[in-house]
């Protein structure tokens, strides 16, 4: 973790600012429970929604989700007290929403103008200015939520060949090549999902063979086969991420896979749960074990804890980070507490 010397344990917190957050939190966790206590916040940047950490835990990342989008490094020389390293990047992009580290760059999803922003990572683990923007085309039938692309999430996949760009307004997931040699990224193909599915993130397992598109404009899951050397990504079928009888409308938000591949857990706004998925040896075959309330209102992301003893879940609307500690056996989280964190967006621990 960042600073090396610091043998506590840290979790950092985005939240909406322009909804009343408090922007970057800095929590300190237990070792023993998991539980959060919160040391430290920082205003700065604006509306840090999604945050990464850099592979040495030296510099901490954050999107700002505004009309002007930008991104933002913050040294983790002293962890419980991020400090920005230069002013944040404009990404040529509007309404980035999530961000990840691959190939020595950091890529953003603008969710606003559909696109994939390219920032190279210099020395320290600053940020320079856009090297390249891709931008999505196409539209789904959802007219009021698909007139356009929205690029909501980049993930890269476990070879580190390729990273993934799930789109709400295409129903697509766009997938990147990235240069052995550079590193430099290239359009490499479109992979189609159920029309008005809206696809927002996903996450792969363990073994790398499947991947899990978590859908927004529908409660599903789409199952896709990964295949790492031609970077194809094939949907094989879908599954429901509340139970059969369920009519209110429900917009999942993050997926999360157990380190061991036997569990997918999806957090859903609306419903307000977390759904536990069991997964079968060849993990194409996800089955819903049950729901359990979120601990707030309109969970919009979840994070793991160590050994997926723990699960976080960021309650936007409910203004908190609620944790939960799983069953072994049956993958379904328990609740175990919460703090407070107005217009809570992210949880990352280092």
């Amino acid at each position: 973790m960042g600073g090396g010397s610091d043998r506590r344990r840290w979790a950092y917190l985005g939240s909406y600012t322009e909804e009343g957050g408090r922007g970057i939190t800095v929590a300190e966790v237990d070792a023993a429970t998991g539980a959060l206590t919160a040391r430290y916040s920082t205003a700065e940047p604006a509306d840090p929604s999604f945050l990464a950490l850099a592979p040495d835990g030296g510099v901490l990342y954050a999107v700002s989700e505004t009309d002007d989008g930008s991104a933002a490094a913050l040294s983790l020389a002293d962890p419980a007290r991020p400090r920005p390293l230069g002013a944040p990047v404009p990404v040529r992009g509007d309404a980035p929403t999530h961000l990840a580290l691959a190939a020595g760059r950091l890529f953003t999803a603008n969710y606003g103008s559909g696109s994939v922003s390219v920032l190279p990572v210099g020395d320290g683990g600053t940020l320079g200015p856009p090297s390249e923007v891709f931008a999505h085309r196409g539209s789904g039938p959802v007219t009021d939520r698909q007139a356009g692309p929205h690029a909501h999430a980049v993930v890269p996949d476990p070879s580190g060949r390729w990273l993934l760009s799930a789109d709400l307004g295409t129903d697509s997931v766009w997938t990147y090549a990235l240069d052995p040699a550079t590193g430099a990224p290239a359009p490499h193909g479109q992979s189609v999902l159920p029309a008005g599915s809206g696809p927002r993130h996903l996450a792969f397992h363990p073994r790398g063979e499947h991947a899990y598109v978590v859908n927004e404009l529908e409660p599903t899951v789409t199952v896709c086969r990964w295949d790492a050397v031609s970077g194809r990504l094939e949907p094989t079928g879908g599954t429901r991420v509340v139970p059969t009888g369920v009519r209110m409308t429900t917009y999942p938000s993050a997926p999360v896979v157990s380190a061991d591949g036997r569990f997918l857990w999806v957090a859903n706004r609306g419903h307000d749960s977390i759904a536990t998925l069991a997964l079968d040896a060849s993990g194409e075959r996800p089955e819903l074990r049950g729901t359990v309330a979120c601990g707030g209102r309109w969970p919009r992301h979840l994070a793991a804890g160590p050994g997926d003893r723990l699960l976080y879940a960021a309650n936007q609307r409910s203004g908190d980070v609620t944790w939960f500690t799983v069953d072994e056996d049956s993958g379904l989280p328990r609740r175990a507490g919460s703090i407070d964190v107005p217009a809570a967006s992210c949880v990352l621990l280092a």
